[in-house]
């Protein structure tokens, strides 16, 4: 459609990008950084993840008055790999020593669960061959505690962090992890607009309930998100990015263990000023 020339429209239009991470991937295979950076890369994205065509610019010649900024974070379950390894070292029934499991993260889990369920003694057990893999019958039976499963799962980079372990042990979700352990910065050209850490941008988005067991960043409205004191301006063709960057080396680290399926938003909401077409 030809463009009016001369004419100029101004429509609430905000502007989102994302960090995905796959089902049986970790943060880690997303961004191996500290930071995470957003409406830099939007190749190979869907309409879900942005919506923006060119990374860190405006499409065509629009200007954006930026009123809000929402990071928004997906709470949904993970998935876990079958094709990565933990080590699990447990206690050999017929002799005195010890013998490792080299098992998957699923089965892991499923270890550490039936452990927690047994109220006899809280242990696992799972027949070990010599190669350290598990065989339904025969080689050598090996029995685990939970500490054992939650010690091998923690210790190596392949577990899932204790939030994805233990979601509903009081231990905090994975919102609250990023949130709290994160500080997010908008930049406009090379300028800080601003810098916060996340928990200053709720989401204003997503499932809520009194009763089931959901979280959230925020209350699920749109006035429920943080306002820019004065709109910040971005000129047509100027530069402008979002990063998250985790200070924390420790924190890092478990971050990075995060599994998906996770989606991350950064939702810049405004006014966009662009030609009639």
């Amino acid at each position: 459609m030809a463009i009016v020339q001369g004419i100029r429209e101004k429509v609430h239009l905000p502007i989102y990008d994302s960090l995905s991470v796959e089902p049986r991937k970790q943060l880690r295979d997303a961004e191996p950084s500290s930071t995470l950076k957003f409406f830099v890369d939007v190749q190979k994205k869907t309409k879900l993840e942005t919506n923006l065509q060119s990374a860190s610019l405006l499409p065509h010649y629009n200007t954006f008055e930026a009123r809000a900024m929402r990071v928004v974070i997906s709470d949904l379950p993970p998935e876990f790999p079958d094709d990565n390894e933990i080590e699990i070292e447990g206690s050999a029934d017929n002799s005195s020593g010890s013998t490792v499991l080299r098992t998957d993260v699923q089965r892991a889990l499923d270890l550490l669960e039936e452990a927690r369920e047994n109220e006899t003694d809280g242990t696992a057990q799972a027949n070990v061959a010599d190669d350290g893999s598990e065989v339904e019958t025969g080689g050598t039976l090996v029995t685990f505690t939970d500490t054992d499963i939650e010690d091998a799962l923690d210790e190596q980079k392949e577990g899932p962090p204790k939030e994805q372990v233990s979601p509903d042990n009081g231990s905090g979700t994975i919102i609250g992890k990023l949130i709290y352990n994160t500080v997010t910065t908008l930049y406009v050209g090379e300028k800080i607009m601003i810098q916060m850490p996340t928990w200053f941008f709720p989401a204003g988005a997503g499932p809520y309930s009194e009763r089931a067991n959901i979280t959230t960043h925020g209350q699920p409205s749109p006035t429920a998100t943080f306002r820019f004191a004065e709109p910040i301006f971005i000129d047509k063709q100027q530069n402008f990015r979002v990063e998250m960057e985790v200070p924390d080396t420790d924190t890092l680290k478990d971050i990075q263990k995060i599994y998906g399926p996770l989606n991350i938003w950064v939702v810049l909401d405004g006014y966009m000023t662009r030609d009639v077409q």
